[in-house]
């Protein structure tokens, strides 16, 4: 195929949410909503652009529309597929008929997962009129500017086919060159990069190259795609490359048969066939697997059950710092807490490395964020996550495919659970992957929850007189709890700055972001004060806690916390993925509902058709406790 060719009479969609104007920040959320996930076949071609909002806070796409409407190209405007790592968006998109998407810029992981499924993009507005005339456009054009290897996928017909051909044998690249001051994340990728046919030895900041992850993992909203493609193309059985290191887990569905969307949607049986496919895939391969517990049977636990949320998993019981993780999900970059290059992938990018064992990755500018002085009392890394994101730079897409490295002596003086949030969050700043480097926190938090007794070697810092695309630096001591207004996490604000009281309906404590054990040590430092001064949950205030990993929970037990959050009047989940991804209790039922959370991220009907506010996990009990938007310093002001 040397030309796209859309006819004389094309049919191009604009993307627009007033009418006229190609839309910003249009996530994978929107694109393929949460609850169209179970799909993962031709079935997909029904659903592009259902979530997709418009001013007014309409979805005007119905299902099928796209398919029945003949439409070839799609356009849009900055940030185009920001959020979620789900290739269900540009393989809805394809399936559909889409052959070609422009927009003003592109997130990384949806860039890619197009390329790997031969899905072309363009941030050539221009061709929108040569489109309109009836002109062919060369594949050499659409693909220049990329970086070799991307257009190589492209022009091999997918990654599959591609890894076929030149993968299989790759292998280690050979020593670091130590010539040249390196970042800790240059560091680690030189010590996992792989030399083939088609790579650069030495790949600068642009460049294609493969690597090898010393972690592979996957959930069951992309373990059943990632088989049927497998499958489909290289038949059964697989030939698994090092089945060891790939760790399988079913983390979103536990309360799905409760989840207002899904059984609104019929889809509960959709989500039940979805997680049997994981499971015959487990079995068939012999794979590592982790599933969390229904209700039921958390109460019939007797200990041994060792679950939870993927990202917060591989930080308790597998990453390491020097590591190398890979995840089919875009809160990967949680483990750089602990000082190890994670990030997400496609499902394709993932099938690829099940059989080959290689990691598509494009080399990224690394930026610093230099947090300066003491964070005051009651200000917590979310709060920290939530000034960055509505930095003018980060808003406009400057930290997009890049790589953030947290450092300065607030950094230092956070806990790993806390710089774990921050890691976590680079998802929404844009990036590739957040890192910190491990120091005497990294080596305490291994000992004490893990049992290991790890040396830090080193190499494992990054070198004086490293480069850095830039530096941003923030006084901590100047931050004070913020929020994030519904619609985008990039919409922060300190909580003394709101015009006006906003009224809470629903409060949800959980998540990657905030299930984890020092999230709960601010959740019943909250909730226990409440108590002590006669403050409960008001009877029109749901509030909802889910705990991330079991041995999140089990600490809250043995500490009591249960018994507070109990007597305050929260339900408590069981550790997975919940309202989050609009997947369990917590998600609101009505537009007019409005939430506060403590998870990442706030697209439009991520957790239900309300409205949603980010918070710290303090914030989320002072506003639960007092029924409207408040920090934990306003609550105790008042009383």
């Amino acid at each position: 195929m040397n030309t796209l060719d859309f006819g004389a009479n094309p049919r191009i969609l604009l993307l627009s949410r007033d009418g006229a104007t190609p839309a910003d920040d249009v996530s994978t959320d929107e694109i393929t909503p949460v609850r169209i996930m179970s799909h993962y076949d031709d079935r997909l071609a029904r659903f592009p652009y259902t979530g997709f909002t418009i001013a007014d806070g309409s979805r005007p796409i119905a299902p099928g529309a796209v398919q029945a409407g003949g439409f070839q190209v799609t356009v849009a405007g900055r940030r185009y597929g920001k959020g979620s790592s789900r290739e269900h968006s540009p393989a809805a998109e394809k399936l559909a008929g889409i052959r070609l998407v422009i927009a003003e810029s592109f997130e990384r992981i949806y860039r890619q997962n197009a390329d790997n499924i031969g899905l072309f993009t363009s941030t050539d507005l221009g061709l929108v009129d040569r489109i309109r005339a009836g002109e062919a456009i060369p594949v050499a054009e659409l693909v220049a500017g990329r970086d070799a290897l991307a257009a190589a996928i492209l022009a091999g017909g997918g990654l599959l086919a591609f890894g076929q051909q030149h993968l299989r044998d790759a292998q280690p690249s050979g020593a670091p060159d130590a010539a040249r001051p390196r970042t800790l994340f240059e560091k680690i990728v030189e010590r996992h990069l792989l030399r083939t046919p088609v790579t650069s030895a030495s790949p600068q900041v642009g460049d294609g190259c493969f690597v090898r992850a010393d972690w592979r993992f996957i959930h069951e909203y992309y373990t059943g795609m990632a088989a049927h493609m497998l499958h489909a193309t290289l038949g059964r059985p697989l030939a698994l490359h090092d089945p060891g290191s790939i760790v399988v887990f079913e983390d979103h569905t536990s309360y799905t048969g409760e989840s207002p969307a899904h059984l609104a949607s019929g889809l509960v049986p959709n989500m039940q066939a979805m997680c049997q496919a994981q499971r015959d895939f487990v079995s068939d391969y012999g794979l590592r697997n982790h599933r969390t517990l229904t209700e039921e049977e958390a109460r019939a636990d007797d200990g041994s059950n060792v679950a939870g949320i993927s990202h917060a998993m591989m930080a308790e019981h597998y990453a390491l710092p020097g590591q190398l993780v890979a995840g089919t999900d875009s809160h990967t970059p949680h483990s750089g807490a602990l000082g190890c290059v994670a990030f997400g992938v496609g499902t394709t990018d993932m099938a690829n490395a099940f059989v080959t064992g290689a990691v598509r990755l494009t080399l990224p500018p690394v930026l610093r964020v230099e947090l300066e002085g003491a964070l005051p009392p009651g200000v917590a890394a979310k709060d920290v996550a939530l000034h960055l994101l509505q930095l003018p730079a980060i808003k406009s897409g400057g930290g997009v495919g890049k790589v953030f490295e947290f450092g300065g002596s607030a950094l230092r003086a956070l806990s790993t659970d806390e710089r774990a949030t921050l890691t976590n969050m680079t998802a929404e700043l844009g990036g590739l992957t957040g890192i910190v480097a491990p120091d005497a926190e990294t080596v305490r938090f291994l000992k004490e929850r893990r049992g290991i007794d790890c040396v830090l070697e080193d190499w494992m810092k990054s070198d004086a007189g490293a480069a850095y695309s830039e530096v941003i630096r923030v006084d901590c001591r100047s931050l004070g709890p913020m929020v994030a207004a519904p619609g985008d996490p990039g919409t922060g604000l300190a909580i003394e700055q709101l015009a006006q009281p906003v009224k809470v309906d629903i409060a949800y404590g959980g998540s990657c972001t905030a299930g984890k054990r020092e999230d709960f040590d601010q959740y019943h430092a909250v909730l226990a004060w409440g108590l002590a001064h006669g403050l409960k949950v008001p009877a029109g205030v749901q509030l909802f806690l889910q705990y991330g990993t079991t041995a999140v929970r089990d600490y809250c037990v043995a500490q009591g916390y249960d018994r507070t959050f109990a007597a305050a009047g929260a339900r408590i989940l069981q550790p997975s993925c919940g309202a989050c991804a609009n997947c369990g209790p917590g998600s609101s039922v009505d537009a007019g509902q409005v939430t506060v959370s403590a998870i990442n991220r706030n697209f439009p009907g991520r957790s239900g058709p309300g409205q949603v506010w980010l918070a710290s996990p303090a914030t989320v009990m002072a506003s639960a406790l007092a029924g409207q938007l408040t920090s934990f310093a306003q609550l105790r002001a008042g009383h």
